[in-house]
């Protein structure tokens, strides 16, 4: 059992996953640490939570017309000095290559807003809810998955649940009821890794 993991925590814009995992640790309901926050968006507000708590920061912004590997092994090295248990991906809005993950092999959790199978990629709430009021669904929901390959949002789930969606239901009302399941699911889940996996 580890019983204070470390985290590196990948995130681009405002960290509100970031913030339940920060809460959660300094409350002692989450037995780790978030040893430092790496960013691809210099003015994203998950810095300033990390900031906030004292955690180290780092912004890795991508250059143009620079290759994916060449970015992800820049990536990789900057997150393996901090040594983590965890890589996590909470609002990282990049696609991994394996330059990045064959650093951290079954070590890296993303957190995507869908139910398995459904709605992989970018704009998952909005395309949930247009599906919705054409009667094409019922529900969308939020997943915890690992990130062996590069694969879309496809890895071995390691938890689910599912979220209704209300016929009042605006992005505002959705997202928000959304957010309130990520932030539970994902400290659940890395407290399930932390205490399974040594």
């Amino acid at each position: 059992m580890n019983a204070t993991a470390r985290l590196v925590v990948l995130a681009s814009g405002s960290g509100s996953n970031l913030q339940a995992i920060l809460d959660a640790c300094r409350e002692g309901r989450l037995p780790a640490q978030v040893e430092a926050v790496v960013s691809n968006t210099p003015g994203a507000y998950a810095l300033e939570r990390a900031r906030s708590a004292r955690i180290p920061t780092l912004v890795l912004p991508v250059v143009k017309e620079q290759r994916r590997s060449e970015y992800d092994q820049k990536l990789a090295a900057l997150a393996a000095c901090f040594r983590p248990d965890w890589v996590v991906l909470a609002g990282w809005m990049r696609l991994l290559t394996n330059a990045f993950l064959e650093h951290f092999p079954q070590r890296v959790v993303n957190l995507h807003p869908a139910l398995p199978g459904t709605y992989p990629g970018t704009h998952a709430i909005p395309r949930a809810l247009q599906d919705f009021q054409a009667g094409r669904n019922s529900q969308t929901g939020v997943m915890v998955h690992l990130v062996p390959d590069e694969g879309v949002d496809n890895g071995p789930v390691l938890a689910w649940e599912a979220v209704p969606i209300l016929p009042s239901d605006t992005i505002e009302t959705l997202e928000a009821r959304i957010h309130g399941v990520e932030h539970e699911l994902l400290i659940n889940t890395l407290k399930d890794l932390i205490y399974t996996i040594p």
